[in-house]
């Protein structure tokens, strides 16, 4: 990645990137489709194998892994159809992109009074 486009801890999502998560993204928008999303809830393993995912790739999806999808080249646009389907509060995975539990997220992001 060129000096001057480099975020550090951030993944771009480029040209490459693009390159990088297509059979991902493409998997998470095909979630938008109720059948899919069945078949994904059905059988996850089976779902994800029918895309050619890498198994990297699988991993992270199996896992719920939001940074590394992201940054195994999946656009968020296309994770949070994923997320859809749990379903997983938005606020969760900003929080896993920042490295923070979500209580911590929610108060220290958001100004939201914490748990407990």
């Amino acid at each position: 990645m060129p000096e001057h486009r480099a975020i550090p801890d951030t993944p771009l999502f480029d040209r490459d990137g693009s390159i990088l998560g297509y059979e991902l993204n493409k998997m998470a928008m095909a979630l938008s489709q109720a059948v899919n999303r069945d078949a994904f809830r059905a059988d996850e393993e089976a779902y994800l194998d029918r895309f050619g995912l890498s198994a990297a790739q699988k991993r992270a999806v199996l896992a719920r892994d939001w940074h590394e999808m992201v940054r195994l080249g999946g656009n968020l646009f296309f994770i949070l159809k994923i997320a859809a389907v749990d379903p997983t509060p938005i606020t969760q995975i900003g929080a896993a992109q920042a490295g923070m539990s979500h209580d911590d997220f929610l108060y220290q992001r958001l100004g939201k009074q914490r748990n407990g």
